[in-house]
């Protein structure tokens, strides 16, 4: 059994998320390091559930501790802050997209993949992960906005991703194999896509309909149908 006591200093104009002359009493033998991580990994799940449903200025420490059964300081101990938290639950998030995409890259080289498929392969992925983590878009949805606390953070994630996407498909344009076009506006254009999906899944739950699979299928194949016809010069 022990008791801890820390100060965390409260920046002007940060709510009381942020931690200030947070205590912490502990009636419990000291979690092991596994413990830790477990609990650590739980609250990025229900975070991000929160963040990508009710939006970051919806989330609440308070509600995340109580629906975990933890405290709020169990929390903070994680994460100084809800601000830390979001930005932990994008690099988690990012980490994840990123790590799925390689994976498609590394599988189309190795097997000689032509240039379409691969295109086909990573939209299928990213709709993949939306389909198997729905809040995903959600968070996308949230972060995107103008203002948002962590529009800087993803735009730093993906801003990488987006350049290598756009180096190959110029690279391929040059070679012939795929139609020339603005390689960065059609990216944009797909990321939009991905966004909407998130939009349109909110609208329909805000109107009391359960949630559905049918506009992730519908956007995945108009945006394959848009990609094939703006890249493909056989199409």
């Amino acid at each position: 059994m022990f008791s801890t006591r820390w100060s965390v200093p409260l920046p002007d104009g940060q709510d009381g998320d942020y931690g200030a002359d947070v205590a912490v009493a502990e009636t419990r033998e000291p979690q092991t390091s596994e413990t830790r991580r477990n609990t650590r990994e739980q609250v990025l799940d229900a975070a991000l559930a929160s963040f990508g449903t009710a939006g970051y200025d919806g989330t609440s420490l308070d509600d995340l501790a109580a629906g975990l059964g933890i405290r709020k300081q169990t929390i903070l101990y994680h994460f100084v802050s809800k601000r830390r938290l979001l930005d932990a639950v994008v690099d988690r998030c990012a980490g994840d997209l990123a790590a799925a995409l390689e994976q498609v890259l590394a599988e189309s080289r190795s097997d000689a993949r032509g240039d379409w498929d691969r295109v086909e392969a990573m939209v299928k992925v990213v709709f993949r992960i939306a389909l198997d983590r729905p809040v995903l878009l959600g968070l996308l949805r949230e972060v995107s906005r103008p203002g948002s606390p962590g529009a800087v953070r993803v735009r730093n994630h993906l801003e990488p991703l987006m350049a290598r996407a756009r180096r190959w498909m110029e690279d391929e344009m040059a070679a012939g194999r795929m139609r020339r076009t603005d390689a960065q506006l059609l990216l944009l254009s797909a990321y939009s896509t991905v966004v909407g999906v998130a939009t349109e899944i909110e609208v329909l739950r805000a109107a009391g309909v359960g949630p559905t699979l049918r506009p992730v299928v519908r956007r995945r194949a108009e945006l394959l149908r848009f990609l094939r016809s703006s890249l493909d010069p056989s199409a």
